[in-house]
């Protein structure tokens, strides 16, 4: 059959019978809905959707500057193409509490499986740079409450970043995290945690289901599987990855056509057309269409 086959209510519930067994679920991010299907075909659990990611798509820096609309519908695009369930970033709701609501309406309908909501003030900031402003904690409380009354879907995920470690310290952060889980918060992101010991701390003063943030270049050492499962931690993230692995290939290889006048020297990089064929699933378009083609009444 073309294009994914799960619905997304069975993909919300795939996530929450994984999240139930315990293991460590790592989710790639997919800036591209072909990235997603490559997760797939790896063997991933799921795929993340990073803002900083569509954000570098699209050129801009990531500071609040794309919509709702863009990223929900960039978000449809990438969870349509894959059988895995998508979590996605919602970055600080795209408003208030009431714009928050809204943003979990979007994303339910766009077929996403969870969302996170983080703490920041717009003009927000990249979670490992410094100088980030927070919202007040009962503000964030009464987004997170908004967002968790919106969502229709009971096995949609309602998870709250927090970005406070780098401005108001741990104890401060783990406060904050609990007051939104009493909100509604059915999972948390910690971000910006600067080693093991912050992240055992952090394990230990919940019982709702973690996530790590392993992003490349940023104030979190880039720790193992065994590690974080090791440290309790639920759900891993690999965000910018694959944006930055292909636009490394991308400028080595635009370098090497201005060098050289030819791609010839670079072609044994890159992916073949029959790979790009399977993964695009070509053959099953092919064959689809002919059954429709000889279809007679």
């Amino acid at each position: 059959m073309l294009f994914a086959e799960k619905t997304p209510a069975e993909k919300r519930q795939g996530l929450r019978d994984a999240l139930a067994s315990g293991r460590l679920l790592r989710f790639p991010g997919a800036h591209a809905p072909i990235v997603g299907r490559i997760a797939e075909e790896t063997g991933f659990d799921g795929v993340y959707i990073s803002g900083a990611a569509l954000s570098a798509d699209l050129a801009l820096p990531d500071i609040g500057l794309t919509t709702l609309a863009e990223v929900a519908g960039r978000g449809r695009q990438i969870a349509g193409a894959t059988d895995l369930p998508s979590i996605i970033d919602a970055d600080t709701g795209f408003g208030e509490s009431m714009n928050a609501a809204r943003t979990v309406r979007e994303m339910e309908d766009a077929g996403l499986s969870g969302c996170h909501i983080e703490d920041q003030v717009l003009p927000k900031r990249c979670g490992h740079l410094d100088n980030k402003t927070l919202i007040e904690t009962v503000a964030m409380a009464r987004k997170i409450r908004a967002a968790a009354d919106a969502k229709r879907d009971s096995n949609f995920l309602i998870m709250a970043r927090t970005d406070a470690n780098a401005v108001e310290g741990l104890d401060a952060t783990i406060q904050r995290a609990k007051a939104y889980v009493d909100a509604g918060a059915e999972a948390l992101f910690p971000e910006a945690l600067t080693d093991k010991k912050q992240y055992e701390t952090f394990r230990a003063a919940f019982d709702v289901p973690l996530l790590a943030n392993m992003t490349e270049f940023g104030k979190t050492p880039l720790l193992t599987t065994r590690e974080l499962e090791d440290l309790g931690f639920n759900i891993v993230i690999y965000p910018v990855t694959s944006l930055r692995l292909a636009m490394k290939a991308i400028e080595d290889g635009f370098a090497e056509i201005m060098k050289e006048g030819t791609q010839a020297g670079i072609v044994e990089r890159m992916q073949t057309r029959k790979r790009l064929y399977e993964v695009l699933r070509y053959e099953d378009y092919n064959s689809f269409d002919q059954d429709i083609f000889n279809f007679k009444l």
